[in-house]
Formats: structure tokens, C-alpha cells, sequence
């Protein structure tokens, strides 16, 4: 390639990083990574492709394939047919990501039939679970002539039964929370004016699930992790400035309006709902692996610099 070309391509590549910078990612994860490079065809190497979806359980599926499972069944066990789904582990730091995901595997995360995409993060490695646009929730066989009927499902989250369903849980979550920020509320003792509305942050709602999914995994209930890091440690390592961060978690609720319904009881999760200061936020939930099955919430509010 000339010197021409290189210096072409290089300019590409440094404005697609420039448009992370205007869109507030200070250093570009992996999700973002691949965006723009769908977006700017891998620096013109191939043709522009559509921003994928974030799909919060193509999140738990590649923690779970994270956590040793294999790929395939990571994928089955969240919704997914194993061969309408694709993954890539991809170790280095976030101001490499872009870089590495280009000169390897650009054609891979700017295939145009591709439309989902989820994210786990753990040190310095991030491993991604990618959907195509034929991907079909898996459905059971039709029961045998003379089989028992099968038992009653157990009540599930609105989130869990279809890929498509998970942006809609945080939706649901958002219109709730501004709601009731729009009209003021009443917090125990304090009252709360009407306050400006919060928007969905997708760097924000990965904290959200990653901490669901380490309490879910490691059988515990507290807003800092067995490491000892906060809410705000690991919005850092993804490149979210933030000046304020706030968190609510919960546990066992089956519904996004329980869950927030809760908060919202509760002096000072609702006093964190309703703090003017805050203007995005991030929601997710984990199933229970150890002693307890029920749900894992986690909503993550933060004030971002500017």
C-alpha cells in the first residue's frame, strides 16, 4: 500500500475516533468500536454497514460464554440458535479497540446481515456475541401424542423469553422513571419538585449489567463488588466520565414496574430517581446461579461531564 493510502486510511480511522469523542466516549469499548467501524466501512475497506442493536441478553450470553461455557450454548441458553450467532474474544485496552477490531476483524463485525450485538467485560478482555438477522428465539418441541402435558413456566421478566424484548425493558424502565420525575414526587420526608427527564445511556446500562451479573454469579447483594470497586469504577474503565453517579440494585422482583415501583417506596432509592442532577441511566437484570434464583436489578444514574 503507498504512503498515499496509508496516510488516507489513517485519516479515516482518526475521524471515526472523532466521532466517539463528540458522542462522549472519551475511549472507544468494544461496542462503540464496532459501531463506527460499521458505520465508516472500517476506514472505506468495505462497504457501510447499519449500527447493530445492543441486546442486554446478548449481554448475559457472553458473560456467560466468559464464565467457560461454550459459545453455542451460551447462545441457546439466552434465546438464540447457536448458528445465527457469532462471537469474538479480543483482549486490550479501549484505546486499542478500535485498531485491533479493524485490522482483524473488520469484515466479521461489518457483515450487513448482522443485527444484535452484547458485550462482557473483564480486564483487559471483552468478549462480544453477535446475532444475524435471521436469528429466531428457540422454541420447544411440540409435545408427544400421550406425553404428559408439560409443567406450568415459572413467571418470567418481561425481558427474558425474546431477544427483540430487551430494549424494550429499558424503554419501559425509562418512561416510568421520567414519569414520575415529570410530575414530582414525594420521597419519605422529602418532597421532590418536577425534574428535568433522563435519557438511556448504553456505556452506563453495560455497568448496570455487569454488576447484576456478578452478584447473580458470585451470590451476594451489595452496591460495591467483591473487589471493593463502586458504580462508578467500572464506567471509567469504558470511558464514561462521569461528575456524579448514583445506583439502585434490588432483588427478586419479576417485572420492571415492581422493580421501579420499589424504588420508588424506598426513601432513598426514589430520592436518587429523582435527583435533578442526574441525566442518563442504564438498567439490566441476572438471574440468580447459586442459592438464589430469583432477579438481580441494577440501575445505574449518573450526571455525565461535559
Amino acid at each position: 500500500m503507498s504512503r498515499l493510502s496509508h496516510n488516507r486510511l489513517w485519516s479515516v480511522l482518526v475521524a471515526l475516533a472523532g466521532l466517539l469523542m463528540a458522542a462522549g466516549v472519551a475511549r472507544p469499548d468494544a461496542l462503540s468500536a464496532v459501531q463506527v467501524l460499521r458505520e465508516g466501512g472500517c476506514g472505506g475497506l468495505v462497504p457501510a454497514a447499519r449500527p447493530l442493536r445492543h441486546d442486554m441478553l446478548l449481554d448475559q450470553a457472553a458473560a456467560q460464554w466468559a464464565d467457560g461455557d461454550s459459545l453455542q450454548a451460551a447462545a441457546e441458553s439466552h434465546g438464540f440458535r447457536a448458528e445465527f450467532t457469532t462471537g469474538l474474544h479480543v483482549a486490550g485496552p479501549d484505546s486499542s479497540m478500535l485498531q485491533t477490531l479493524r485490522q482483524s476483524q473488520c469484515r466479521t463485525v461489518t457483515d450487513r446481515t448482522l443485527r444484535g450485538i452484547g458485550m462482557y467485560r473483564r480486564g483487559p478482555d471483552t468478549w462480544l456475541v453477535l446475532a444475524y438477522a435471521d436469528v429466531a428465539p428457540l422454541r420447544s418441541q411440540a409435545p408427544r401424542v400421550g406425553a404428559a402435558p408439560p409443567a406450568a413456566p415459572a413467571k418470567q421478566p418481561p425481558a427474558s423469553t425474546a431477544a427483540p424484548q430487551a430494549p424494550l425493558l429499558a424503554a419501559r424502565a425509562l418512561q416510568l422513571v421520567n414519569d414520575v420525575r415529570a410530575r414530582g414526587t414525594r420521597c419519605g420526608s422529602r418532597s421532590f419538585a418536577p425534574a428535568p427527564p433522563v435519557m438511556l445511556s448504553g456505556a452506563l446500562a453495560g455497568v448496570a449489567f455487569g454488576h447484576a451479573a456478578d452478584m447473580a454469579r458470585h451470590n451476594y447483594f451489595e452496591h460495591q463488588d467483591l473487589t471493593g470497586r463502586s458504580p462508578a469504577d467500572p464506567g471509567r474503565a469504558v470511558g464514561y466520565q462521569e461528575k456524579l453517579v448514583g445506583e439502585n440494585i434490588a432483588y427478586g422482583p419479576e417485572s420492571v414496574e415492581e422493580v421501579v415501583r420499589g424504588w420508588l417506596d424506598s426513601p432513598g432509592h426514589c430520592e436518587n430517581i429523582m435527583d435533578p442532577r442526574f441525566a442518563e441511566m442504564g438498567i439490566a437484570y441476572s438471574t440468580g446461579q447459586i442459592s438464589r434464583h430469583g432477579l438481580y436489578w441494577v440501575q445505574v444514574l449518573a450526571e455525565p461531564k461535559t
